[in-house]
């Protein structure tokens, strides 16, 4: 019975020195060493303490006065930001081509439909879903965005506009332009008027070509 006992209470010892030995453990590791750690996390921060690394109180150096990183010359105000002296562009600083656009609306297809819709006039599935219960996603044939010079389009996709956030960190300045590009291919293909045709598209348009038909019965060459 003697021998019983003490199983039980060597068994209840051992459970306990193991929860204190975890607890141990635990508030061991309980410290702020490594959130804490003596250094700087913003450039150009403010001293702190009496660490003095630098005469001004900061402990890094602003760059040196017309310094440009690489690959950040940016000489092409239209091109880069959608404005020439302080005004939006009507022209594209880009030749528009026929592979421009084909990219642009690979682009839109990604980045634009799901709020915009295929078409460009607002109606995406996110509109769908509710969204434009918030704010209607824009229609690009409404006669104030048709008459918007091009830079408009490239400037929103940069900057955002109302609930659309900025696309600069996922589209580049080219692609920018080449979704611009293709909405003004929406703009035209939902607005066109026969009269803007020359006379071979206008007779292309009434004469579609015919496709090709199998011969009909049991005919074999």
């Amino acid at each position: 019975m003697s021998t019983r006992i003490f199983q039980i209470l060597n068994s209840k010892f051992q459970i306990r020195a193991a929860i204190a030995v975890a607890i141990a453990a635990i508030v061991s590791g309980c410290h702020t060493d490594m959130w804490t750690q003596p250094k700087y996390h913003n450039p150009l921060e403010s001293e702190k303490g009496d660490v003095h690394i630098f005469t001004d109180g900061a402990v890094s150096r602003p760059l040196i006065a017309g310094t440009i990183a690489r690959d950040q010359l940016r000489e092409d105000d239209a091109f880069f930001t959608g404005y020439q002296n302080g005004k939006l562009v009507d022209r594209f600083p880009v030749p528009v081509t026929k592979e421009l656009i084909m990219r642009g609306q690979d682009r839109f297809m990604i980045y634009c439909t799901p709020c915009h819709g295929q078409l460009g006039n607002g109606d995406g599935m996110i509109a769908k879903r509710g969204f434009k219960l918030r704010r209607p996603p824009g229609n690009y044939h409404t006669d104030r965005l048709r008459r918007m010079p091009i830079g408009h389009f490239y400037d929103v996709i940069t900057k955002g506009f109302g609930t659309m956030f900025s696309y600069a960190s996922r589209v580049e300045p080219q692609d920018r332009w080449a979704i611009a590009a293709y909405i003004r291919v929406l703009q035209i293909s939902q607005n066109a008027r026969t009269s803007d045709l020359t006379p071979a598209e206008l007779n292309e348009l009434n004469n579609p070509p015919q496709p090709d038909v199998a011969p009909q019965g049991g005919e074999h060459e």
